[in-house]
């Protein structure tokens, strides 16, 4: 197959829900955002799929010198989703440096497994998704630099969704990204996540988590000027369907330790068009 449709196979095989708000981009930029989140998926992973440590650092490394030669004028990268993303380089102005910083991210996972406070956390955030906001919404199209802090803190607000979904699975791997902090304010501890210990006080702390995603999502929704709104739709449409993920999860009284809530892909494909039509 062609390293389009790698990266297209990719996307779909991986069931996240930004595949459907590629769906309603013209093709240029298509191609370019399924190449761009195709190697978020392959370094992504990289660490989740590679059970000796030593072994995934050296296909970070092995990644890093991939995403130089894309930029390096006698640079010839190999794998497929790099030959797919480097003809939209220029075009869209993706930076190097943020794609060395998406795996940063993915190394700050090997590094660590538990983050101290709520700025630790958002370092790790900043890196594993608000960087990959940067990029997405380079893509759809930006006239006004504010577009990009819209795209930087909406990113962290996906990230903080995925991080209370993912929850339970997270502990299983033996990863706690909730803030040892807040946890100690609400007095659940690690083991009680690590042995899906549901309680009032789990909830309330889950609340707490909930509160702050939703009011980062404001936060970016506020930032983005009417000017580049048609253009940052797929944004829009993630944020949709990431939303409403949170709300399921709320109206669920948070049980994510022992579950993964979801979307079925009816309801995603149509927040989409919703998100589409409306904005």
């Amino acid at each position: 197959m062609s390293p389009d449709e790698y990266c297209q196979q990719k996307t779909v095989q991986s069931g996240s829900s930004f595949y459907y708000s590629f769906l309603f981009l013209p093709s240029e930029r298509r191609r370019a955002i399924t190449a761009l989140y195709a190697f978020c998926r392959e370094v992504d992973d990289t660490v989740d799929e590679t059970t000796d440590e030593s072994i995934a650092r050296i296909k970070l490394a092995w990644w890093r010198t991939e995403v130089a030669a894309m930029y390096r004028a006698d640079g010839v990268p190999t794998h497929p989703v790099m030959l797919a993303l480097q003809p939209h380089l220029a075009v869209y102005d993706l930076q190097q440096a943020h794609l060395q910083a998406i795996i940063d991210g993915m190394e700050m996972d090997l590094n660590q497994s538990r983050y101290l406070d709520y700025p630790a956390l958002k370092s790790y955030c900043w890196h594993v998704a608000s960087v990959v906001g940067i990029l997405s919404a380079s893509i759809f199209g930006v006239t006004d630099p504010r577009t990009l802090a819209y795209a930087e803190k909406l990113g962290l607000a996906f990230q903080l969704t995925n991080i209370i979904r993912d929850v339970g699975e997270d502990a299983r791997k033996g990863r706690i990204y909730l803030p040892i902090s807040e946890l100690q304010q609400f007095g659940v501890t690690a083991a009680d996540l690590l042995n899906a210990r549901h309680s009032d006080k789990f909830e309330q702390l889950m609340a707490f988590q909930a509160a702050r995603a939703h009011a980062t999502y404001d936060e970016a929704y506020a930032l983005l000027p009417q000017a580049d709104r048609r253009a940052q739709r797929p944004g829009l449409m993630m944020a949709a369907i990431y939303r409403a993920v949170l709300v399921e999860i709320e109206r669920d009284n948070y049980h994510v330790l022992t579950q993964r809530i979801s979307l079925t892909p009816l309801r995603k494909l149509w927040l989409a068009w919703k998100t589409y039509v409306r904005a």
